[in-house]
């Protein structure tokens, strides 16, 4: 039967106009991130970068795609979105600085069932947010309004960065050697990982997550869980413009130490982590605790604390983690590499503190 009344776009559910009207709110969001090479300007069809104008001559580019997990639902079922977007970015520019890049700039895709101006510009503060802290530039992104694929009030997020790096300074260096040192940089908490685990777990402990933390009365259970991920590129990059002494880095994400650090050693090499070196935000053991795992499985699943992994030879911890404490973080010996004889890529001594 032929139609009598129109049916728009809107009708069906998209709502161009408000799309429209979320991209002139966050252009001044998205301006505050211009850096060299970009003027950060959005609403074209693609953005632009000028390499040479950001002072590279013989650079290698490295890309770097995520996503934040299922974090989301925490945000949205807190109400929260402010700083859901800094994780975007973290987990992004973190994977680029492990190799030496510089990151230079940053997409997202927002996706949504019906399109909340609110939600999206306090979600884009957040990435905003992010860029500047990485050094990054916000030269575009995607609004996606889709009807009847996402439930109401939901949406989802990913991330897409870029960086360079002057070929002679990529990581990591093939000089990975035998009693090479490994720094732990700590995290903020949980980060962006194992939050499938996590959302069980307070759903099985009935939790209510705006209440007082049973492990920190001094904050929410939200506040902990929803801490924003750290991003470590400024304080690496100045590190290694002045020592030159960084040999690899290893983000440590999904997987954890256990399956992180393995991917910057050759397969002549271990990492012996001594699991007493540091001290892990209480939020883990909480975690560890009701999901009655073991330590080993607690690795596997979580960073435990240590969000980066910085290795460096032997003689140069001093003058590496003053370069560090000088750019404002902190590093903490935890282990070692060693010949890889028959068994695993890290083995752990000691136990977790508590």
């Amino acid at each position: 039967m032929t139609r009598k009344t129109p049916i728009t776009y809107k009708d069906a559910g998209v709502d161009i106009d408000a799309g429209n009207a979320l991209v002139k709110a966050i252009g001044p969001l998205v301006r505050a991130t211009a850096r060299s090479g970009a003027d950060a300007a959005i609403g074209g069809f693609g953005g632009l970068f000028d390499l040479k104008a950001a002072g590279f001559d013989d650079p290698l580019l490295v890309a770097a795609t995520d996503g934040v997990g299922t974090k989301i639902k925490l945000a949205i079922d807190t109400g929260r979105h402010d700083t859901i977007g800094i994780d975007l970015v973290a987990m992004c520019v973190n994977d680029l600085v492990v190799q030496g890049a510089e990151p230079l700039f940053f997409l997202d895709y927002f996706a949504t069932g019906h399109l909340d101006q609110g939600i999206a510009e306090h979600v884009v503060t957040g990435i905003a947010e992010g860029c500047r802290i990485a050094g990054a530039a916000l030269i575009g992104g995607e609004t996606a309004e889709m009807p009847g694929l996402y439930a109401a009030g939901e949406y989802d997020l990913a991330g897409f960065s870029v960086g360079a790096v002057a070929r002679d300074n990529l990581l990591p260096r093939d000089t990975l050697a035998e009693g090479d040192v490994v720094l732990g940089l700590s995290s903020s908490g949980a980060h962006s990982n194992g939050y499938s685990l996590i959302r069980r777990i307070v759903a099985e402990a009935n939790a209510v997550l705006d209440a007082p933390a049973s492990f920190d009365p001094d904050q929410s259970l939200a506040d902990a869980l929803l801490a924003p991920t750290r991003i470590y590129v400024r304080p690496l990059l100045e590190t290694q413009r002045q020592t030159r002494a960084i040999k690899a880095l290893a983000h440590i994400t999904g997987g954890g130490l256990t399956e992180n650090l393995p991917r910057v050693l050759p397969d002549a090499l271990s990492a012996t982590i001594d699991l007493g070196a540091w001290t892990p935000q209480p939020l883990f053991g909480w975690l560890k605790e009701h999901a009655a795992i073991d330590d080993a499985e607690l690795l596997k699943t979580f960073n435990c604390g240590i969000g980066m992994a910085v290795v460096v030879a032997a003689n140069d911890v001093k003058r590496v983690m003053q370069a560090l404490m000088d750019a404002g973080e902190s590093a903490t010996p935890i282990g070692t590499l060693a010949a890889r004889k028959v068994g695993p890529a890290v083995c752990y001594t000691g136990a977790l503190a508590r």
